[in-house]
């Protein structure tokens, strides 16, 4: 397998891209192909010592940032690593593409260059979503749709549950739609039209879920909107952040806090490691016809090796191809409802 990752993206690009790399090469056998600026990288790589055998430089001399609009930037910046590693993932000159760079360039890229899942409607960004003290659910759409159709919802729920389980490893995954309350009749028209096509699939769907019961793990699978899932994405990363900074700073007020804070100090690492994006990898781009993956944009090195290396089972396990054979009881559901 050769793993294409964009040394440009992200705000801490290259060095902790690069720096990443090598990281996941020490515990993989495949290969790792960074992306970007040859100088650059190849001075960062320099830094450091790695397999020459497990690691390799594209060189890409454009760069697709976020202030660009990204339907321009992809059809005018050809030698961009974002566009060019895209387009080797298209030519099998690699498995998989990574990067922590401008979302919209990576989702247009995605459906210029490999196209859509024939019959999947909307590609949707999934992301790892943290449970407190539980195993980390998958909330689809990420923020890709902030607009969606009935039939999009249940895409989501079918794409995400591929995933979950394929990737993440989680048998029959349990499938929840956000919605105002619980009951089948609560929510607006799209929530509402959302819950039967879902009911009538043979997702594991459990119905709907309330904000407030998703961070306790009410469900494995989060179905939304991209609207409402973005939202609900950055609401949750905001309040855990100020949440441990709150308790940090009660922790370190006064001589008292801090042998408190001494005696509990495992106990804290363990909580903010269960807010740690960078513990989870990025968020895949379900629906196109080949692997991408989103990170961060201000991925870690830490965060771009556990992202390569959970990348892995999005390849190994063929979840394109999984959801390719999908779509047709989706059609045949959305069919038999309008």
């Amino acid at each position: 397998m050769k793993i294409i990752v964009d040394g440009m993206g992200g705000d801490n690009a290259p060095s902790a891209v690069v720096e990443g790399a090598i990281l996941a090469s020490r515990e993989t056998e495949h290969h790792i192909a960074i992306i970007g600026r040859e100088d650059l990288i190849s001075s960062e790589l320099a830094k450091h010592r790695y397999d020459s055998q497990k690691i390799s430089v594209v060189n890409a001399t454009e760069v697709i940032s976020n202030d660009d609009a990204p339907v321009r930037a992809v059809r005018s910046k050809k030698d961009s690593s974002i566009v060019k590693g895209i387009n080797m993932v298209k030519k099998g000159e690699g498995d998989i593409f990574i990067s922590a760079g401008s979302t919209g360039a990576l989702l247009a890229g995605g459906l210029f260059i490999l196209g859509r899942i024939q019959g999947i409607d909307r590609p949707a960004l999934a992301s790892v979503y943290p449970i407190l003290g539980g195993i980390p659910s998958l909330l689809v759409d990420a923020g890709a749709n902030a607009d969606c159709k009935p039939n999009n919802l249940l895409e989501f729920g079918v794409m995400g549950s591929i995933y979950m389980e394929k990737v993440i490893g989680r048998d029959n995954p349990r499938v929840g739609l956000v919605n105002i309350g619980t009951e089948a009749a609560k929510g607006s028209t799209l929530t509402k039209a959302a819950f039967d096509l879902l009911e009538q699939s043979h997702l594991n769907f459990l119905g709907n879920v309330e904000a407030r019961e998703v961070p306790k793990g009410a469900c494995d699978v989060i179905v939304t909107d991209g609207f409402t899932g973005n939202v609900l994405l950055k609401l949750t990363e905001g309040l855990a952040w100020n949440i441990l900074q709150v308790i940090k700073k009660k922790f370190t007020d006064g001589a008292k806090a801090k042998l408190g804070a001494a005696l509990l100090m495992n106990k804290m690492k363990e909580l903010k490691s269960e807010f740690d994006y960078s513990e989870y990898g990025g968020a895949p781009i379900l629906g196109i016809r080949g692997p991408i993956v989103k990170m961060h944009g201000s991925s870690s090195a830490n965060a771009v090796k556990n992202t390569i290396l959970k990348g892995i089972p999005y390849v190994s396990e063929n979840v394109v191809d999984t959801i390719q054979n999908s779509v047709l009881e989706i059609e045949e559901i959305t069919l038999s409802e309008y």
